[in-house]
């Protein structure tokens, strides 16, 4: 069945448009300093941590960080690229119209947000003007999420859009070339789809997107 949403003249969530980032997130990881994050921390000391980070530009132009929301044992993991304003307002990830196709997404797929699902990205603060992150920003934030991976431990990674994706596997690529595989986080199954995002602006490729939702099913019943 194909995903539908409401339709939306300016999605508040980061726009992501399929393209290059600046620089390969992987070379990033290489050349940039990271937050320092603890191993084996806890769910409550990792939470801190992320509220308390100064360690990139991208804290003093937000409210506040937006740390991730979900079943904390979830099964699924859904990964997008930061927050956009009314996450940055509500502390939540995908609450704007992009998040309201997100959920009917996972509607689609018998699932639903916070019942065996986490939602995260792959900054915790908003960029200015809802730009893409840039190679040092998610260089310096993706520890977070990696912990936050270790804690939840779950089956599939479901990256939405390329900044997710690249910065995951820690390699540049086209989006569609990422699409249809299953790629390894560390040991942890991973697909690509597009962002609802530029799906809310590119209503075409719902189709695509439903059967990359499908190809994710199929995969957690293998």
């Amino acid at each position: 069945m194909p995903v539908t949403a409401e339709p939306a003249a300016a999605p508040s969530v980061a726009a992501e448009e399929i393209r290059p980032v600046a620089a390969s997130a992987g070379a990033a990881l290489l050349r940039q300093p990271e937050a320092e994050v603890t191993p084996a921390l806890n769910w409550p000391e990792l939470k801190q941590q992320v509220r308390d980070c100064t360690a990139c530009k991208l804290r003093t132009g937000c409210t506040q960080t937006v740390f991730g929301v979900g079943d904390e044992r979830a099964e699924w993991l859904f990964v997008g690229e930061g927050p956009g304003a009314d996450e940055d307002e509500l502390g939540e990830p995908f609450v704007g119209q992009a998040g309201k196709l997100l959920d009917n997404m996972l509607a689609a797929i018998k699932l639903k947000r916070g019942s065996n699902v986490y939602i995260a990205n792959i900054v915790k603060c908003r960029p200015p003007n809802n730009r893409t992150p840039e190679a040092d920003e998610i260089a310096t934030c993706l520890p977070y999420l990696q912990q936050q991976i270790a804690l939840i431990k779950p089956k599939l990674i479901v990256a939405l859009g390329k900044t997710a994706a690249t910065s995951l596997l820690g390699r540049d690529a086209p989006l569609g070339s990422l699409r249809g595989t299953v790629h390894d986080f560390h040991g942890i199954p991973m697909i690509v789809t597009y962002h609802p995002a530029y799906l809310l602006r590119s209503p075409a490729e719902k189709a695509k997107a439903w059967q990359d939702l499908k190809f994710a099913v199929q995969r957690m019943t293998t």
